[in-house]
């Protein structure tokens, strides 16, 4: 259920160059699900439109969401303490169908800001869970990830675990699964699905896309996809109300 209200900084701390871990205190946390997001609003007049972010931890009254600077909007929320207010809209879209992989072998692969909601999805999940992560160079989130399953890295600059990427981080480490959750850029779930398929393992990815409204009326982050959206008539998926997560084979990356 979506609601919009008042949210309180519990806390906020950086822990990587521009990269920040913000708990709020929202009354639909207990309502959440690993792979879902919100929305949240700035303050700032001239920016109108809400930015997303994904739930990377859930508790009882409170969600934590890590984020990175990435413009205007996430840099004025990077200036929040504790006890501010910020409105929201929560939570949205459809989250990871951990029912599929329960009891088997599950990679949960993050790469870059796509890793924090890999978190919540690994606490979670009752399997056999290897925790992929592909970072640029800098580390955050791993004792969490490391605590919560069988955490892999790779970076870029080889400077921890694997040099180069996830699926290179799988081929180096000789990794199997049953099942796959990702989130990432589109390269690297283009890739991943592309592994998936030759592999014939059922594979789901978690999107990220530029929204605007939130709540799938403006058709403004669509994906393309096998079925014909009931809405715009056409192939294509809204990203925030049919996903984030889709499986990979009903779409094109």
């Amino acid at each position: 259920m979506k609601k919009k209200e008042k949210a309180v900084v519990i806390s906020q701390e950086c822990i990587g160059t521009d990269i920040y871990s913000l708990w709020l205190k929202v009354s639909f946390a207990e309502d959440a699900k690993p792979g879902q997001f919100i929305s949240i609003y700035c303050k700032d007049g001239s920016r109108v439109l809400p930015r997303p972010i994904s739930i990377c931890e859930i508790e009882k009254n409170a969600l934590r969401l890590v984020y990175r600077i990435a413009g205007a909007g996430t840099r004025e929320f990077s200036a929040l303490a504790a006890g501010d207010e910020i409105e929201v809209l929560g939570s949205l879209g459809n989250g990871f169908p951990l029912e599929e992989a329960e009891g088997k072998k599950v990679f949960l692969m993050g790469g870059g800001i796509g890793i924090p909601p890999m978190l919540e999805t690994a606490k979670q999940l009752k399997a056999d869970k290897r925790i992929i992560a592909g970072y640029r160079d800098e580390l955050f989130l791993a004792e969490e990830l490391e605590a919560n399953g069988s955490l892999y890295i790779a970076t870029e600059d080889g400077s921890e675990g694997t040099k180069g990427n996830v699926l290179d981080a799988i081929r180096e480490n000789n990794l199997d699964a049953d099942v796959i959750f990702a989130c990432g850029p589109t390269p690297m779930l283009r890739a991943i699905k592309a592994y998936a398929l030759e592999k014939n393992i059922p594979c789901w990815v978690s999107m990220e896309e530029k929204m605007a409204c939130g709540i799938g009326a403006c058709l403004a982050c669509v994906c393309q996809s096998k079925e014909v959206d009931e809405h715009s008539h056409v192939h294509n998926k809204r990203i925030c109300k049919d996903g984030p997560v889709f499986l990979s084979t009903e779409i094109e990356l």
